[in-house]
């Protein structure tokens, strides 16, 4: 009888710990995934949206060794508009804006080592113009990796906050359409891709902004409001976390947790 008991008791402790080992389902409330937002690269700090080349690679070793995973982001837009699966746990994205040259320097060799995927937000009036953007040709060889992505960030990167007060409302309607619509042309011109995705300038944003966007074709606007994407997010106000080069180490790994500095960018 004793030892019926004992076995009984073995069993059911056994029972406990292999019910207990059992991983909870993954449901859309563990949907959390930063965004993270790069502008230009360089071997020393010239500016503030500056990141020395050596610091990126450090966060891309990190999140290669910490069992991250670097997605497209239409991977995640594609989730929002319920065109695909959730992202996998310890998701991360990559974007960077104006299409700076140090893109095409700095930045290209690491994603082709590292194997990530980016996607660009470019405003076409500086391509192939400014000193320090990239060339449409420049482009078109990012875009043979197969790793890099490209849509809007309007065409000449305008402060709307700013033309909205000095701009008669008529006037100001004239620009916002042309920002958005020359911008989604002019690059899909060039580099044959569809354009539905818009990054406010400045990350200044409004609800009648959002709203022309939305009227002329664009399914997802980011900002650089500096929190993770959770299913609480608006598609069409993602969230995205500004990267300087302070964010590395102890910091980077905080950004990543979802607990990172805060900062207040007022334009």
């Amino acid at each position: 009888m004793l030892f019926r008991l004992i076995v009984a008791v073995m069993f059911l402790a056994s029972f406990s710990s292999a019910a207990r080992a059992v991983p909870r389902p993954v449901s859309a409330a563990d949907f959390s995934v930063p965004i993270l937002l790069y502008h230009r690269f360089g071997p020393t700090v010239a500016d503030g949206m500056t990141i020395k080349t050596s610091v990126f690679e450090e966060h891309l070793k990190y999140l290669r060794d910490n069992g991250y995973r670097v997605i497209p982001l239409r991977q995640v837009v594609d989730f929002y508009l319920k065109k695909g699966p959730m992202p996998p746990p310890k998701s991360v994205v990559i974007v960077e804006d104006d299409a700076h040259k140090s893109v095409y320097t700095d930045m290209l060799p690491l994603v082709k080592k590292y194997r990530v995927p980016v996607t660009v937000f470019i405003y076409p009036s500086a391509v192939s113009n400014a000193k320090y953007a990239m060339t449409w040709d420049q482009l078109r060889e990012l875009k043979k990796t197969g790793l890099f992505d490209f849509q809007s960030h309007t065409y000449w990167h305008p402060n709307f906050k700013k033309e909205r007060k000095k701009l008669p409302p008529a006037e100001f309607d004239r620009l916002v359409e042309s920002q958005l619509k020359k911008s989604r042309e002019k690059i899909e011109k060039e580099l044959g891709v569809t354009v539905d995705m818009l990054a406010w300038p400045f990350g200044i944003y409004d609800d009648d902004l959002i709203r022309r966007a939305g009227t002329l074709g664009y399914r997802a606007t980011f900002t650089i409001d500096r929190r993770h994407v959770t299913p609480a997010e608006s598609v069409m106000k993602l969230p995205r976390y500004l990267m300087i080069n302070a964010d590395q180490g102890k910091v980077f790994a905080q950004i990543l947790a979802g607990s990172g500095p805060r900062r207040n960018v007022v334009y």
